[in-house]
């Protein structure tokens, strides 16, 4: 089968080298110019002189910084304008404790032991080697309001007496009030019935009995008290009373032993209720 020759796709160089020497015989500028062909549309869009470059504008970078700052702003704000009223207010409640203070120049009540008998005072050991304390007290006290305007108002008070810490026994006495320059006897009965002791306790007591001045005794009131004054009229605050330097001793049959109360002294200390704590 003879072998067909095809003629070549592409341009011969030579001829082409041919053509373009014929035509710059012709014409003599045209040779000396070379030949401009059209940019692609791409970059004609692209390069174009007249049109105006593209930036991409911020804004919504602005925005969030604007955003931003308001937000911090106005927290500033917040914060400034709070702290301002808080400082304002305890500021006008400062000014006003110590102008009410130095008008009326109100006083603590005063507490003072009266007298403390002891009625009872038994310590037995069972059969199983259990040993039981029973106490039977009699137990008068005194409290004075020494303000000329104010008025004292307690809720019922709970009474307590110790030896060391050992619990001897307790009672309770009504609430009252207490007027201006006014005196208030406190007189109550204070009992314990056959509460079993441990051994530590058991070795406290029998030491403390042997000693020359009795038995010391401590006397704890705990109760609520508000102030009062015209038409004006406190919040109830939590008042602790610590009466100590009593001695006393177990009384001999059916006579009554009176303790000591010429070294008693009593203090009241205001109980503060934050939460679940006690102060």
């Amino acid at each position: 089968m003879a072998d067909r020759v095809h003629p070549s796709a592409k341009p011969n160089g030579n001829a082409a080298n041919i053509t373009g020497a014929a035509a710059a015989a012709v014409n003599p500028k045209a040779a000396a110019k070379p030949p401009q062909f059209p940019p692609p549309a791409a970059k004609n869009q692209m390069y174009n002189p007249n049109r105006i470059p593209y930036r991409p504008t911020p804004t919504a970078y602005h925005r969030h910084n604007r955003r931003r700052c308001t937000c911090r702003r106005c927290f500033c704000f917040c914060c400034f304008w709070s702290l301002l009223f808080i400082c304002t207010v305890l500021l006008l409640a400062t000014i006003a404790g110590a102008g009410f203070y130095f008008l009326f120049r109100p006083k603590p009540p005063a507490f003072s032991v009266s007298s403390l008998k002891i009625i009872q005072f038994k310590l037995t050991t069972t059969s199983d080697d259990t040993t039981h304390l029973t106490v039977k007290l009699n137990l008068t006290l005194s409290t004075k309001n020494p303000n000329k305007k104010l008025i004292y108002s307690y809720d019922p008070i709970s009474l307590t007496v110790n030896s060391n810490s050992v619990l001897l026994a307790n009672g309770s006495f009504t609430g009252f009030n207490s007027g201006p320059n006014n005196i208030t006897i406190i007189h109550s009965t204070l009992s314990m019935a056959s509460q079993v002791l441990d051994a530590d306790s058991i070795s406290s007591l029998k030491s403390d009995l042997k000693r020359k001045n009795g038995l010391p005794m401590k006397i704890l009131l705990d109760t609520m008290v508000l102030a009062k004054m015209d038409k004006l009229k406190s919040k109830e605050v939590g008042i602790r009373v610590t009466c100590d330097g009593i001695h006393g001793r177990i009384p001999t049959g059916k006579t009554p032993a009176v303790a000591s109360t010429t070294n008693a002294k009593c203090k009241a200390d205001l109980r503060m209720k934050i939460l679940k704590w006690t102060f």
